[in-house]
């Protein structure tokens, strides 16, 4: 997909999100927004998953560690074909198995998640599956900066470096906020990139916004021979709405009835722009 396109369907989803969090008055709005971009550049010019080959054990895998904002993942699945939008439409519904977190009864989730730092170890042990066997695929990872303060996530780490793991490849949504406030007045984590060099990993710095930067970067060989890979993606927290942008508040948080067509409207607005 080229960059047009991708810019196309990161607005779209944003939009598709936001109804759905509203619609079921339940959701993890802020940080859907500031991941989104991430999961778009993935599943529509990297991964390669789709409803036809998703059974399949030769094919890369994206594990979403940072399960919280499962609305941006379902967007997305939903868009690439693993279920209808009506089913979407049931999100946080009695019954309904689209709830706050990924679930493996959901078609296109890899791995349930959402107790924050799990998904890493996750992803470290299918990179060693394909690793030991040779194979040629690679395993993808989303990582919250507030999930980061999880003492398993460094576990992971030292054992992705141990193994040489160069099919592994983490993302970090760096949007600067948790549920709680600010991470460096939360738990400070910085620096960071230091802190995964340490950890043998190799490091980049990018704009997780830029469909452009992302694609060039997550779809390049690893950035060194025998070691995984991390990418600090910078973000906001809200991206696309200017009101929620920055705002701790809008971890969970649903729109109110104006809030929800002003949030509309700003992003009708940046579509018909980008239709022009």
């Amino acid at each position: 997909m080229d960059i047009t396109q991708l810019k196309k369907k990161s607005l779209e989803y944003r939009k598709t999100l936001i109804e759905i969090i509203y619609n079921s008055n339940a959701g993890h709005t802020a940080g859907s927004l500031s991941c989104i971009d991430i999961i778009n550049v993935l599943y529509n010019d990297i991964l390669d998953i789709t409803p036809d080959n998703f059974n399949s054990y030769d094919r890369n895998r994206y594990i979403q560690s940072k399960g919280h904002s499962v609305e941006a993942l379902y967007t997305v699945l939903c868009d690439k074909g693993f279920f209808k939008k009506k089913d979407l439409d049931t999100l946080n519904n009695f019954d309904s198995h689209f709830i706050g977190h990924p679930t493996r009864k959901v078609n296109g989730i890899e791995h349930n998640s959402g107790a924050l730092g799990h998904g890493l170890s996750v992803a470290v042990g299918m990179a060693l599956a394909y690793k030991m066997e040779a194979k040629p695929f690679k395993v993808f990872a989303l990582l919250g900066d507030g999930e980061l303060s999880e003492g398993s996530i460094w576990e992971a780490c030292t054992t992705a470096s141990k193994y040489q793991l160069d099919n592994l490849v983490v993302i970090i949504d760096r949007n600067n906020l948790q549920i709680s406030g600010d991470t460096e007045l939360i738990n400070p984590i910085e620096p960071l990139d230091k802190k995964f060099e340490a950890f043998g990993f190799s490091v980049k710095k990018i704009n997780g916004h830029d469909v452009a930067s992302l694609k060039e970067n997550l779809n390049a060989k690893p950035m060194s021979e025998n070691k995984p890979s991390v990418f600090i993606a910078n973000t906001i927290k809200g991206k696309g709405i200017s009101f929620m942008e920055n705002i701790v508040s809008w971890h969970h948080r649903v729109p109110t009835k104006n809030e929800y067509k002003l949030a509309i409207e700003e992003l009708n607005l940046e579509i018909d722009k980008n239709n022009g």
